[in-house]
């Protein structure tokens, strides 16, 4: 009988190809990933070399460095035969409309929340039922009755009628991803509170929404977003240079498509992206601790 003899090498060849066995799904993965992400990483790039060169030579090559199209920065620019608001007054508005926006959102959405989670009341039911629905009406079909809304209140082509406006439209949604939240809070919990004499707003204040900072936080974030990307019902509502925001200052660029001036227009696209980008960067650590919730029944 003819023994096998032990090869090293035949062992390590076969330790090898079962490492790249166990590599196969994530090189898949990675690189299906990979070519979805690269047409967004390509623009990206372009905005980036488009805002710093005077032309783009074939659509892609920069040509001659310049720092002309962020000019921007320090003085107002003409466009059309007029003259642009600041960007500095636009951005202060925008800031100024995400944050009342956030304030707002949070403080009602997390009441809801709570209210639709722990508490019983005729009708709880049904708006629970409605709630959703209520979200998925979009704001192009209010336009006309938001304005004469708007205008019967004396809050046309102001940034505080639209930012209650704006609350509106987005509070069912917040409020049924908080409910989520606190259903995952024990009930024992605020009974544990309660028995020891604390009254019930005591209990919901300290002692049960600290339990539910991930989803304060993720929905404070996202209303942040949704307030700096905001767009439709800004351009709509806001006439006055004094009140514009950033979205509605990058539409002012591209309002006539013969005076489009695309450096100009790349560097206000990475000056209106690169706040959120901070933004995103000094929150991804809550955003990746946030676990939805919202399994139970209602």
């Amino acid at each position: 009988m003819e023994v096998t003899s032990y090869r090293p090498e035949t062992a390590s060849v076969i330790t090898y190809v079962s490492k790249w066995k166990k590599r196969i799904p994530y090189i898949i993965a990675y690189g299906v990933l990979g070519l979805t992400t690269l047409p967004i990483i390509l623009m990206y790039l372009w905005l980036l070399l488009s805002s710093f060169s005077k032309q783009m030579k074939y659509g892609f090559i920069p040509v001659h460095f310049t720092l002309e199209n962020w000019k921007f920065l320090w003085m107002n620019v003409e466009h059309g035969g007029g003259t642009l608001p600041s960007i500095w007054t636009a951005t202060w508005n925008s800031f100024i409309f995400s944050s009342t926006l956030t304030i707002l959102e949070v403080i009602i959405g997390v009441m809801a929340g709570y209210v639709l989670a722990r508490i019983e009341f005729p009708g709880r039911q049904a708006l629970m039922k409605t709630t959703l629905l209520l979200h998925a009406f979009p704001s192009v079909a209010l336009l006309i009755a938001v304005y004469y809304i708007l205008n019967f209140m004396g809050l046309f082509d102001s940034l505080w009628g639209v930012v209650l406006v704006k609350t509106a439209l987005q509070i069912p949604m917040t409020a049924w991803i908080v409910k989520g939240f606190f259903d995952d809070v024990s009930w024992d919990v605020e009974w544990a509170g309660l028995i020891d004499g604390c009254n019930r707003l005591k209990v919901w204040f300290t002692i049960v929404l600290p339990l539910i900072k991930p989803g304060i936080a993720a929905i404070s974030i996202f209303s942040f977003l949704s307030g700096w990307s905001e767009f439709l019902l800004l351009y709509t509502f806001i006439l006055s240079d004094e009140n514009v925001t950033l979205s509605s200052y990058l539409q002012r660029l591209i309002s006539d498509p013969n005076l489009v001036n695309y450096g100009l227009l790349s560097a206000v696209s990475l000056f209106y992206m690169l706040p959120v980008l901070l933004f995103f960067i000094f929150t991804q650590k809550s955003l990746m601790q946030v676990s939805v919730g919202g399994g139970k029944s209602v």
